[in-house]
C-alpha cells in the first residue's frame, strides 16, 4: 500500500536526511529529500506529496516559517504536514498547531521504528480527515 505514497522530508542535516530517507523506503514510501526551506517548497509545488515530514530547526527558514509558506498557498494548503522535532514544550506545538501543522514527530528518532510512526500517523490522520 504504502509504496505508491510520496513523502516529502525537509530536513537541514545531511546524515538525518539520508537516515530518514532509508527508514521510509524500508516501509515503501517513495521518498523526495530536501536540504532546506526553499527547497522544500519547490519540491511540494512540483511534486504534490501526500504528506510532509518537516524539520522545525533549519537555519534561514526554520520549519514554522516553511509551514506558514506551505499552508498559505492554494497548491499545497492540502497537504499534512508533521513537524519534526526536538522541541517538547506545550506552547512550541500550539503555535505549529495553530499555524496548520497535522501532527508532529520527536527526535530523536529511533529510525527502526520511523516508518511504523510514520504508516501510523499517516493512517490515523487519514482517518481523521475522512470522518470529518
Amino acid at each position: 500500500m504504502s509504496k505508491w505514497i510520496p513523502v516529502l522530508v525537509i530536513e537541514d542535516e545531511e546524515l538525518v536526511r539520508k537516515a530518514l530517507k532509508r527508514g521510509l523506503q524500508l516501509y515503501g514510501f517513495r521518498v523526495f529529500l530536501a536540504e532546506d526551506g526553499p527547497a522544500g517548497l519547490k519540491l511540494a509545488r512540483d511534486n504534490k506529496p501526500t504528506f510532509i515530514l518537516l524539520d522545525w530547526m533549519m537555519p534561514g527558514m526554520d520549519g514554522l516559517q516553511v509551514l506558514a509558506e506551505l499552508k498559505h498557498n492554494e497548491q499545497t494548503e492540502h497537504i499534512p504536514v508533521f513537524m519534526l522535532t526536538g522541541r517538547g514544550m506545550i506552547g512550541d506545538l500550539d503555535q505549529a498547531f495553530e499555524i496548520g501543522a497535522d501532527g508532529y514527530i520527536t527526535k530523536p528518532l529511533d529510525l527502526g521504528d520511523l516508518g511504523r510512526i510514520v504508516k501510523a500517523k499517516w493512517k490515523k490522520y487519514k482517518k481523521v480527515a475522512t470522518a470529518g
